[in-house]
């Protein structure tokens, strides 16, 4: 096994095994780190890497949204199925006018809703210990 696949397996492993919540939480920091990355690569000159950062960072968000599940809260799967419907149209904007000014709008919901869900995790620790 290569160092590249050693690491690949061991990232693979951390994700199967983590609870949901640490799972949730690593989704949006994904999808932080490729619009940061995208919001560092000039759009026109360097466009096929902002392209790819667009793609995953707007393919994660789409997996938080196909995750929702109303039968639990309904309000709250609805808010929140707005707000990921938001952030891929701002991504999708940013795409189709190379223009980064949108991905402002959406990480500082990725950022709201990550910070929100950090507070769930120490609510349920809290409620734990």
């Amino acid at each position: 096994m290569n160092g590249h696949s050693a690491a690949s397996a061991y990232k693979a492993s951390i994700i199967e095994n983590a609870p949901p919540i640490k799972v949730v939480h690593l989704m949006y920091e994904g999808a932080l780190r490729q619009v940061a990355t995208a919001r560092s690569l000039d759009p026109v000159e360097q466009f096929s890497e902002y392209n790819d950062s667009l793609n995953r960072a707007g393919a994660i968000v789409a997996e938080l949204r196909l995750a929702l599940d109303p039968e639990h809260a309904p309000e709250l799967t609805a808010q929140l199925d707005s707000l990921y419907h938001f952030v891929e149209r701002q991504i999708r904007e940013a795409f189709l006018e190379k223009n980064k000014e949108p991905l402002d709008s959406a990480e500082s919901v990725l950022r709201t809703l990550l910070d929100g869900w950090r507070q769930v995790d120490v609510a349920m620790e809290d409620g734990a210990a």
